[in-house]
């Protein structure tokens, strides 16, 4: 891993929370049908949601039925990977829609790094293992360059770089660090719909614990006076 302060990890890695990237994906969408059509914004949203929901159904699938690939450690795609190289590739696009396609190109890939970073920032981190950091970022980058691909060949004048620039940055700094609860979302619809009183925990299926006769968690018919939900406290 590259030798950075853990302090700077922690930074880099906040670019992917769904507090930042997810106004950056409206504030695109917003920009794309005031300077283009909604049906551009609408597909950039739906390609957007398609990935998000690819996440959102591996973390579902774990949390509430402990489907994994232990021998990768795989739990779940990481949600920061797939969101930052998705978003930064088509924030950089959309600011450089009117420069030449060579420098277009340049911005999709450092776009890319980016998400790239952060996706090697929640190994770091240990909030996620490198295969689900690794999918997640492969995730994020196909829903990236589907639309940039399908948006190529926009009218490049209709939209002004300054001010989409000047609010895509911004909306970035403002929002830097700011956190939203989705592990605890995600945690609370997979014990509905599994109807089990405890998430599946990391350390416990990599154990083996689950395995176990009656180490599968309750339902709550079954287990109506157990403890609170327990997370593994892992974010989106």
């Amino acid at each position: 891993m590259p030798e950075l302060p853990r302090h700077l990890w922690y930074l880099i890695t906040s670019l992917g929370g769904a507090g930042v990237t997810l106004p950056l994906a409206i504030a695109i969408a917003l920009w794309l049908a005031l300077g283009y059509t909604w049906r551009m914004a609408l597909g950039w949203l739906v390609l957007l949601g398609a990935a998000i929901g690819v996440v959102t159904v591996t973390k579902l699938a774990f949390l509430g039925w402990g489907v994994g690939v232990r021998e990768l450690d795989f739990t779940g795609l990481s949600g920061h990977a797939a969101l930052s190289t998705a978003v930064y590739p088509v924030a950089l696009f959309v600011m450089l829609l009117p420069a030449r396609p060579k420098v277009r190109a340049v911005g999709v890939a450092l776009g890319l790094a980016t998400g790239i970073a952060v996706g090697l920032s929640r190994v770091v981190v240990e909030a996620h293992s490198p295969s689900e950091a690794i999918t997640g970022c492969f995730v994020g980058a196909v829903t990236a360059l589907m639309f940039v691909r399908w948006a190529w060949d926009a009218e490049p004048g209709r939209l002004s770089a300054t001010p989409v620039t000047v609010s895509l940055l911004t909306l970035m700094v403002a929002l830097h660090g700011v956190r939203l609860p989705t592990q605890r979302w995600v945690t609370h619809i997979a014990l509905k719909v599994s109807g089990h009183e405890r998430p599946y925990i990391r350390a416990r299926w990599k154990a083996g614990l689950y395995d176990q006769p009656n180490a599968v968690p309750l339902s709550r018919k079954q287990n109506a006076a157990s403890a609170p939900p327990v997370s593994d406290e892992r974010d989106v």
